[in-house]
């Protein structure tokens, strides 16, 4: 059936070379046939639900994201996909909404901050992956705020870039900087990185 193979090459071509099992089932797509369409274009079985064109590399941060719609990707990975640092992050760092059963991610070796809904929200925007694809991953501006709560934990070099990058930015935009700051309480600290660099 002809018709049936073009849509699923349509629906892995809209998705960067992944078919999602719900997605095929949706357009009226077998699980049988799709198995066999798996099978003939050596597809891989990348997580639960989820197949890989065998010409693509995994994306790991989209396939944790298609997993697991609630998590926004924060911390040294944030930076790195907002391009605030080059340094590739040693473990992946996502924020949940408090009351999130993330013991599964946790065993992933994944760095999970669960915080209250009003703040989990706060600078919530799309940007891509290093692939491409289309991720939830805090703005700038809370990426930075929290780097500088957690400067102390950090790489003080990767530290340092990030805020010289984004303060050479010219789409930075110090009032919502200011105002994130103010709600994540600390408005004081990020005052004197904007007054020394500004």
């Amino acid at each position: 059936n002809m018709m049936k193979q073009d849509i699923l090459k349509k629906l892995s071509d809209d998705n960067n070379g992944y078919l999602f099992t719900a997605e095929v089932i949706r357009n009226g797509i077998s699980k049988t046939y799709l198995a066999k369409f798996v099978k003939k274009n050596e597809y891989e079985r990348v997580a639960h639900g989820i197949y890989a064109a065998p010409d693509i590399w995994p994306d790991e941060l989209y396939l944790l994201q298609k997993t697991n719609p609630k998590v926004i990707f924060s911390g040294e990975t944030a930076l790195y996909i907002q391009g605030l640092t080059d340094r590739e992050y040693r473990r992946i760092e996502v924020v949940v909404p408090r009351g999130y059963n993330a013991v599964h991610l946790r065993k992933k070796n994944i760095k999970v901050k669960s915080v209250k809904k009003e703040l989990y929200e706060l600078g919530k925007t799309v940007a891509e992956s290093s692939y491409g694809n289309q991720i939830a991953v805090y703005d700038k501006e809370r990426v930075i705020c929290e780097a500088i709560i957690d400067r102390k934990k950090m790489d003080v070099q990767m530290f340092q870039t990030a805020v010289k990058e984004y303060m050479s930015d010219s789409n930075r935009k110090l009032q919502i900087l200011v105002q994130y700051a103010e709600k994540l309480g600390v408005r004081d600290e990020v005052m004197k990185y904007v007054e020394v660099l500004a």
